[in-house]
């Protein structure tokens, strides 16, 4: 089998989860589960020699002294000069690589607890991206949640499915009734496909994307692991998704769908829901003393936290800040004014 390159996504700032998750050491980088970080997993899951080639790492100046720290070696890294959301930091890897490079595309902050499974998902997709499609792996939907994306599943074909479409984030109503028809899975944002076959179809769609991009790495230069494009092409690029710029509109969308235990960790309750707690839902991480509370989750590193009949609440202290949140006010973490500025 060909091998798979990973590429490895590293943008965004992490501001959900404030404030232990900073512009300057965002979610990717901390040991949020464990002892390892987000990142070192995720390089760990594509590790194996026999499957993947050396991982190509995308992200900006501000996050590569973290990401040397913790890349494998033989691993590469590009550098981007500014954040234009993913289809062109995609497009920057595949316009490094043969057209016939089959790659595989996944975020660095994302928790999957079943490897295995997560191993055998990318190898069906590895075999219909063979064919030029450009796949998707869905997660098998376990609740009829409103903070991703959805696929519903098309014609069945060998090792997958069509996409029949997109859809974006539902309201309470819409995913009760995709969980009950049984042909949606969520978008997890990672995708298979060969280099050559993604350049085609962005460049159908978005033609200014791709000769800005192979602008930017024509003119670009290397520093021993990194490489650094041209600023001034890809910083006139008018950013786009992937999912806007090239999935929901090609006809060559394919979908896999895997169990495999994910969660994209968007915010405190989705770290509290992967972790294991006490007898009453509690989970504490640092000093805390609790009486009379239920499913509250105390994340300290370094002063006490005392609470008295508290109830699905949220508490973490991060230096000089605190955070106090209920469990489903954690969705709205980002959007206060200390994350967003931290």
């Amino acid at each position: 089998m060909t091998k798979i390159v990973p590429m490895v996504m590293c943008g965004g700032n992490g501001t959900r989860l404030w404030p232990r998750s900073r512009k300057a050491k965002p979610k990717p980088f901390l040991p949020l589960l464990g002892d390892s970080t987000l990142f070192k997993a995720t390089l760990a899951r594509c590790a194996d020699k026999a499957m993947f080639a050396p991982p190509l790492v995308v992200a900006g100046e501000a996050h590569i002294e973290h990401i040397r720290a913790q890349l494998s070696d033989g691993g590469s890294v590009i550098v981007e000069p500014g954040a234009r959301n993913t289809a062109p930091a995609i497009a920057l890897a595949a316009a490094r690589q043969p057209e016939d490079a089959m790659m595989l595309i996944c975020s660095s902050d994302h928790h999957i607890q079943d490897t295995e499974a997560f191993r055998a998902a990318i190898v069906s997709a590895a075999k219909i991206a063979g064919e030029g499609q450009l796949v998707a792996i869905g997660i098998r939907p376990t609740a009829p949640e409103t903070g991703f994306g959805y696929i519903q599943h098309g014609n069945e074909i060998a090792h997958g499915h069509k996409v029949k479409r997109f859809v974006e984030k539902p309201d309470l109503e819409r995913a009760k009734a995709f969980l009950a028809e049984g042909d949606f899975s969520w978008n997890g944002g990672i995708f298979v496909f060969k280099a050559g076959a993604y350049m085609d179809e962005l460049r159908r769609f978005r033609p200014d994307i791709v000769s800005l991009v192979e602008q930017a790495v024509s003119e670009g230069r290397e520093d021993g692991n990194l490489f650094y494009p041209a600023a001034e092409p890809f910083l006139k690029i008018e950013g786009d998704s992937i999912d806007y710029a090239v999935m929901e509109k090609t006809q060559k969308a394919a979908t896999v769908t895997a169990d495999m235990g994910w969660s994209d960790i968007g915010n405190w309750k989705a770290l509290y829901d992967e972790q294991e707690a006490d007898h009453a839902g509690n989970l504490v991480r640092g000093d805390a003393d609790l009486v009379d509370c239920e499913n509250v989750y105390v994340d300290s590193d370094g002063p006490r936290v005392s609470a008295i009949g508290l109830k699905d609440v949220v508490i973490v202290v991060d230096g000089d800040d605190i955070l106090v949140t209920t469990m489903d006010g954690a969705r709205k973490v980002g959007k206060l004014p200390g994350a967003e500025n931290q």
